[in-house]
């Protein structure tokens, strides 16, 4: 292997779009009489937005945190519906709201005031989901504002009717935490009156956890994320514990091969002491590929398959690894990060991170392959 050979040239996230498509079947099966918001903001959770949209053709709508993505999907030619998680906040991005037919989350007495403000043209009405705070504390009006909310957004000419419902779940990953079932009761106390006047049917509770562990959840709309790329929503969960399979294979290639003898210091800071003669393994990865620079010594690996350990610090562009138990071990062997054989979850858990963090994080310097 030539020495000026760059990282990018053999660092590669391979995306199976065909397991994504699977993992959205799971959803469906565990709650199927929902229908499906795909959630695929932050460019799909690094796995690329536009790619993922053209794959799931079975989703009922998209979900996206901001206005650029929307707009990035339908620049694309995604015609399904899209829904703004985050909403709008100004004339202008209502505008946009209008003009690419997108749905909108409000959550905010802002907003109610920009919709109030604005006005639709040709007669247009836009879709809105009423976001209710019920325990997250983050986004959403106060249980005891929804019915005086609801009247304004009914007296509204813009907006299509009737307004659809929404919480979002804080603890559901924790299948052990009532909260979420206190969350539950709250949504349904809030709008009690919208119910039992048969005026609001469409309602969105169920996050991936939700779908996946609460079926006290399960409403009209459901909305998969993380199960979407082959993750587990539950703490300490795994992927296969629900059939999910990854998407995403983070994988790089062998670049030196060395023996080192015990008591050498290995990497920046000399943190790990070899503790007998081993054979060391150089990989192209490193933070500035998106993998962890906080990865323990101990985080597995897979070389030609098997289980070795990092070993040190991660630098920018290369880590470490024990390549001991190896044999016929060479320079150019492939080596996979996480994915297939080796999941995310465990490799997060060594870096103190959840595997949302570090599927989001992996840079443009990965070459990305898409598989079908």
């Amino acid at each position: 292997m030539s020495d000026n050979l760059t990282t990018s040239q053999v660092t590669r996230a391979v995306i199976d779009l065909s397991a994504c498509r699977h993992n959205l079947s799971i959803a469906k099966q565990a709650a199927p009489d929902s229908k499906c918001i795909a959630i695929i903001k932050a460019n799909a959770y690094g796995h690329g937005i536009v790619q993922i949209a053209r794959a799931l053709t079975d989703a009922d709508t998209f979900g996206v945190a901001r206005m650029a993505e929307a707009v990035q999907l339908r620049e694309a030619g995604i015609r399904s519906s899209i829904l703004l998680l985050e909403g709008f906040s100004s004339i202008e991005e209502l505008n946009l709201v209008r003009d690419h037919n997108l749905e909108c989350v409000i959550h905010h007495a802002s907003q109610l005031e920009l919709l109030e403000a604005w006005q639709a043209a040709n007669g247009k009405k836009i879709s809105v989901y009423l976001k209710i705070d019920t325990g997250m504390h983050r986004l959403g009006f106060q249980p005891e504002n929804i019915k005086n909310v609801i009247q304004r957004l009914q007296k509204n000419s813009d907006v299509a009717q009737p307004v659809k419902l929404m919480t979002h779940l804080a603890n559901a990953d924790d299948k052990h935490d009532e909260k979420t079932l206190k969350q539950v009761e709250i949504f349904y106390q809030s709008v009690e009156e919208c119910l039992n006047n048969k005026t609001h049917s469409e309602i969105s509770i169920a996050n991936s956890a939700g779908i996946l562990g609460w079926p006290q959840t399960h409403t009209r709309w459901h909305r998969p994320g993380i199960l979407l790329y082959g993750i587990s929503p539950f703490v300490n969960g795994v992927a296969a514990e629900h059939d999910l399979i990854p998407v995403m294979t983070l994988s790089s290639k062998l670049i030196s091969v060395k023996e080192v003898k015990k008591g050498a210091a290995i990497g920046y800071g000399g943190t790990y002491i070899c503790e007998k003669d081993m054979t060391v393994g150089i990989v192209a990865i490193g933070y500035g590929d998106g993998y962890p620079r906080h990865a323990k010594t101990g985080t597995p690996v897979l070389v030609n398959g098997k289980r070795c350990s990092l070993l040190g610090r991660v630098s920018m562009d290369m880590i470490c690894v024990d390549l001991s138990e190896q044999t016929d071990v060479k320079v150019n062997h492939p080596v996979v990060l996480w994915g297939q054989g080796l999941p995310v979850e465990e490799v997060a858990r060594y870096a103190d991170t959840i595997s949302y963090e570090l599927l989001c994080g992996v840079t443009k310097r990965v070459e990305f392959q898409y598989i079908d």
